[in-house]
């Protein structure tokens, strides 16, 4: 007999400050904007940050063109769901590795924007039994999560400290959305619609996959109901939790 999942706890909504850290356009979309919707709609105030524009991801488009659609579908699909600013670092898609490089292009990021949560998205090996990750997934949540840390030593990438850019300790927590080993979740069941509406947002990627009949409710409502039935609401969204303050 399997196991029943465990119950999950609800999120912390007491901040008013969230930047979302992600590989992709429409990373956001397939885990999290209906979460974003519900914060947004609250009055908080979230930023998404590409690391890459995913230029590679249409095999029938050159990636040049490709970048100037997805870039175009991203910031339209975040505004569905209340988010403004959409900053794309323009990484090579596909190809994005661990480092220090990467550390301290996402810690000028994190100085920049002064968030008290970052977001980004499933980073471990898989998403639960076989389903293996992506190598930009994992790559950019390790790095997030040591960028956070970075972007508050002052002397660490101490060349970003210039015009004003200071260090920035005040993330209290790193959220991964979509992790095999989230213990947290967030209602979703009033914003879930806008959520449907954000993936849609992004149609050439959609018809770019090939995938036929694929209808974005149903995948995301997939998800979306196993996680609520842990919440005890209709939908929700799963996130594992990092507390970055000494001994939380």
């Amino acid at each position: 007999m399997a196991e029943t999942p465990a119950p999950l706890e609800p999120l912390d909504e007491e901040w008013q400050r969230a930047l979302c850290i992600v590989a992709h356009p429409d990373d956001m979309e397939f885990g999290a904007a209906a979460a974003v919707a519900r914060w947004t709609g609250q009055g908080k105030s979230v930023t998404y940050c590409m690391v890459t524009s995913e230029e590679a991801g249409i095999d029938g488009l050159d990636p040049d063109a490709c970048r100037t659609v997805r870039e175009a579908e991203q910031v339209a699909s975040a505004q569905i769901v209340g988010v403004d600013v959409v900053d794309f670092l323009r990484q090579p898609d596909g190809v994005l590795e661990y480092g220090a490089a990467l550390r301290r292009s996402l810690a000028a990021v994190v100085r920049r924007h002064r968030p008290e949560i970052v977001i980004t998205g499933n980073f471990r090996d898989t998403w639960g039994g076989r389903n293996l990750n992506q190598a930009d997934h994992i790559a950019t949540g390790r790095a997030v999560l040591d960028a956070v840390r970075d972007a508050g030593n002052r002397w660490v990438f101490a060349e970003q400290l210039t015009d004003g850019l200071e260090p920035w300790g005040g993330v209290r927590a790193v959220w991964a959305f979509g992790s095999p080993d989230s213990a947290h979740a967030v209602d979703t069941t009033a914003t879930f619609d806008a959520g449907v509406e954000s993936l849609k947002a992004h149609a050439a990627y959609i018809d770019g996959l090939g995938w036929e009949n694929w209808d974005p409710r149903e995948f995301l409502e997939g998800m979306a109901r196993a996680t609520g039935s842990r919440l005890g609401v209709t939908f929700a969204a799963p996130f594992e939790v990092f507390a970055m303050g000494w001994g939380e």
